[in-house]
């Protein structure tokens, strides 16, 4: 399996996102092709991994600041010769901790939808005090959404839950302000009723369990979280910066009271599952569900844990041939009530 990895763009430059490959390495069997500026990458590739690694040299990339379309003109942009890369089958999944903007738009022009999805969407794992991770989508892709998007959106992420998280039957739910029916803005409304309707959900009422309130997201009371961008992606925002508040103050009492060291080297193996929950980086990244092949959009201050994991999700994602899954489940929607066309 090869795997396109973005050294460029990302907020702590190349070194992590060379370190994580090279953890990926030691646990997986994969061709890292590894792309952007040779000359910076060179000071941090040993010898053994020059061996095990791809180099394709694109000093070029995307600025953070710069608008998403711009790399619809760069060529020599390391995400633009990275995609043409995956599009080509000169590999079969992209990781990229750059500009997700620019990956989102490369991927859908380049890679294409899934006939019938609307919109491709992103999705993360949120942490739970389950078993199971609770799956979130859409968070950031597409911020101004209708009815049919979230009804998408369902399908994508039971598809996603099912074949690569591996989840026995998924449940799916509406991230809305109350659990009744009658909650929710027009959107939310719109939307229950078309998931509600739909065959793959009307005809397994365990499936789809309607409305849900943020607070379940943390519970696990539904497998699969639906939202549009704009929502998901404050409440993405808001987990980490309240995960990351808790560290904080954990870390301040710990040094500050003696009686709280001795409580806290009892209890490292709880804070130690604790930050596996809630840090992002044991997470990776978040896919591009909707698109042809395998893309993993991970945060710009990822560091080498984060990128190491990404590539685990790119090669699960590529091992289940989940995007073949998604098509396949969208074949059936295209039969019956086709999308409306994308404006």
């Amino acid at each position: 399996m090869k795997i396109v990895v973005d050294m460029m763009g990302a907020d702590l430059g190349v070194l992590p996102i060379i370190e994580g490959v090279s953890k990926a390495l030691a646990h997986k069997a994969f061709e890292p092709i590894l792309v952007g500026d040779a000359k910076k990458a060179k000071a941090f590739i040993s010898k053994d991994l020059a061996s095990k690694v791809e180099v394709i040299d694109c000093p070029d990339y995307i600025r953070m600041e710069e608008q998403a379309t711009e790399a619809l003109k760069r060529k020599e942009a390391s995400i633009f010769v990275g995609m043409d890369i995956l599009k080509n089958n000169g590999a079969d999944a992209l990781v990229s901790a750059g500009h997700s903007g620019a990956t989102m738009g490369l991927a859908t022009l380049k890679l294409g939808r899934i006939k019938g999805v609307s919109r491709p969407a992103l999705c993360t794992l949120m942490p739970s005090v389950g078993k199971r991770a609770s799956l979130c989508l859409d968070v950031g892709a597409n911020t101004d959404c209708k009815a049919e998007y979230l009804l998408d959106f369902a399908i994508l992420g039971y598809e996603y839950a099912k074949s690569v998280l591996g989840y026995d039957n998924p449940t799916v739910g509406i991230l809305a302000n109350g659990e009744e029916d009658s909650k929710g803005d027009t959107l939310t409304k719109e939307a229950f009723k078309l998931i509600h309707d739909y065959p793959l959900f009307a005809n397994n009422a365990s499936i789809f369990k309607g409305n849900v309130e943020g607070n379940d997201i943390f519970v696990n009371s539904v497998d699969v979280v639906v939202c549009d961008g704009f929502v998901g992606n404050i409440v993405l925002k808001t987990t980490e910066g309240v995960a990351s508040a808790i560290g904080s103050i954990f870390k301040t009492v710990i040094k500050e009271h003696f009686s709280a060291k001795i409580g806290a080297f009892l209890l490292k193996e709880a804070f130690g599952t604790l930050k596996q929950k809630t840090d992002y980086a044991e997470y990776g990244g978040a896919p591009l569900l909707g698109v042809n092949k395998a893309v993993i959009i991970s945060h710009g201050k990822s560091n080498a844990r984060a990128i190491e994991c990404a590539i685990y999700q790119a090669i699960r994602a590529k091992e289940s041939g989940v995007a073949q899954k998604m098509a396949q489940a969208f074949s059936h929607k295209n039969a019956g009530v086709q999308s409306p066309p994308v404006s």
